[in-house]
């Protein structure tokens, strides 16, 4: 069977000193298959967009920021991952310059800055923790991994730097 993920793109957008991150509280819907997670800002790529379009567009919606300066950090590959089992590529970016200033919330919840010597802390997809840190990492090399889930969890994570 072909792999046909959704596609999307996940954002952590870096505060002026580099020190937080702006991360959204998922506390708006009850229904939501985040609720009570952090998460960083982002979403479905369009038809008519590529990644980069998607992820400032994504940043407008959710945070009214336009991003100035964005770095691909990584992908990750979730098969399994959506509530009905699909299988989602994430394009992970840091935003490291922007204009704007966001809200205190959006239509998905609060909108706080995080240290980020924090976020592991957080209640957080448990897979998030495997490539946070590859994230933030001083490494300059993108990160490209996948992490199948399944019941909700992720089941393995292995990746590859270039």
């Amino acid at each position: 069977m072909p792999y046909t993920p959704i596609i999307a793109t996940l954002g952590y957008v870096l505060a002026p000193d580099g020190q937080s991150v702006l991360m959204v509280h998922r506390n708006a819907r009850a229904t939501d298959q985040h609720l009570g997670k952090y998460n960083g800002l982002g979403g479905k790529v369009e038809p008519d967009e590529d990644v980069v379009s998607g992820m400032r567009r994504e940043l407008r919606e959710e945070a009214q920021i336009e991003a100035t300066q964005l770095t691909l950090r990584g992908t990750v590959s979730w098969p399994g991952f959506g509530t009905q089992g699909e299988d989602w590529l994430g394009f992970i970016f840091v935003i490291n310059a922007f204009t704007g200033t966001p809200p205190p919330r959006n239509t998905e919840g609060d909108l706080v800055w995080v240290p980020i010597t924090h976020l592991l802390d957080l209640p957080l997809w448990p897979g998030d923790r495997y490539f946070l840190p590859l994230l933030f990492s001083s490494d300059p090399r993108q990160f490209h991994g996948v992490m199948p889930y399944a019941d909700g969890q992720p089941v393995h994570w292995s990746y590859s730097l270039i």
